[in-house]
């Protein structure tokens, strides 16, 4: 039931952390990748897919900007005829007080984290329900629940994200598409090394894991396999929690 072996997947954000970990794990169930990369010259994923036996390509791709977010699934079709499952994983952080909070900062937050995630969704929507299968993974997070403290933007997109996910698992899950989401927890990932780096945060938050500890990028491969996979052809606009028990806290 796990097996991705001929399946097509397209991942953003894979250069590294949670990203390379996810499009990986694609790999390592038998998956051919297209990475979705804002710096193309980065070749280390792509790398490690290949040397798994996978075939892998890198579209250029900067989420920022819309003409390109445009022109990637078209390209990635272009390439393999089809795309199975999509991973939209790649984010951005801004950390400012509201009151201060820039419109700029504001802007490039929810443009990468949300509108680009939209565009991408709905081109691989279009594609997966005219041929009756695919499988849409978007990840979310604790703010999508949470508010969060100086970083209003990234839980304004990440709580659309949640809804995003739902409303489309409501249209296309009866053209057998799926459309889920992860929620991960603390993860120690370069977004998050302004906490990480805080003694006395990285405390409280360590204290309040049930399980102890902050998440690797590696605690996140099994959930992304189980929703790229035939397992999970059940499972509509669910939100699965990765996050060492926090949100049961």
């Amino acid at each position: 039931m796990f097996n991705l072996a001929g399946k097509v997947a397209v991942v953003t954000g894979a250069t590294r952390g949670i990203g390379q970990q996810l499009a990986i794990a694609l790999a390592e169930a038998g998956a051919d990748l297209a990475l979705l990369q804002r710096e193309p010259e980065d070749q280390g994923t792509k790398a490690v897919i290949e040397s798994l036996g996978r075939d892998c390509i890198v579209v250029p791709c900067d989420l920022a900007h819309m003409d390109q977010v445009k022109q990637a699934i078209p390209a990635v079709i272009s390439r393999f005829g089809k795309v199975d499952i999509l991973v939209n994983n790649a984010g951005v952080q801004r950390r400012a007080p509201a009151v201060e909070f820039a419109e700029t900062d504001w802007d490039d937050v929810l443009q990468v984290n949300l509108k680009a995630v939209w565009l991408l969704c709905q081109a691989a929507g279009r594609h997966m329900t005219e041929r009756r299968q695919g499988k849409i993974i978007n990840l979310a997070s604790l703010l999508t629940y949470q508010g969060g403290i100086t970083v209003p933007a990234y839980a304004a997109a990440k709580g659309g994200i949640g809804q995003l996910t739902k409303a489309l698992a409501n249209e296309w899950a009866k053209y057998r598409v799926n459309v889920n989401a992860i929620v991960p927890g603390y993860f120690a990932t370069d977004m998050n090394e302004a906490l990480l780096a805080d003694q006395e945060r990285n405390k409280q938050i360590t204290e309040r894991i049930p399980a102890g500890r902050w998440g690797s990028p590696e605690d996140m491969k099994g959930s992304i396999v189980f929703l790229a996979s035939s397992a999970s052809d059940y499972i509509h606009g669910h939100l699965l929690a990765v996050d060492g028990g926090w949100l049961g806290r």
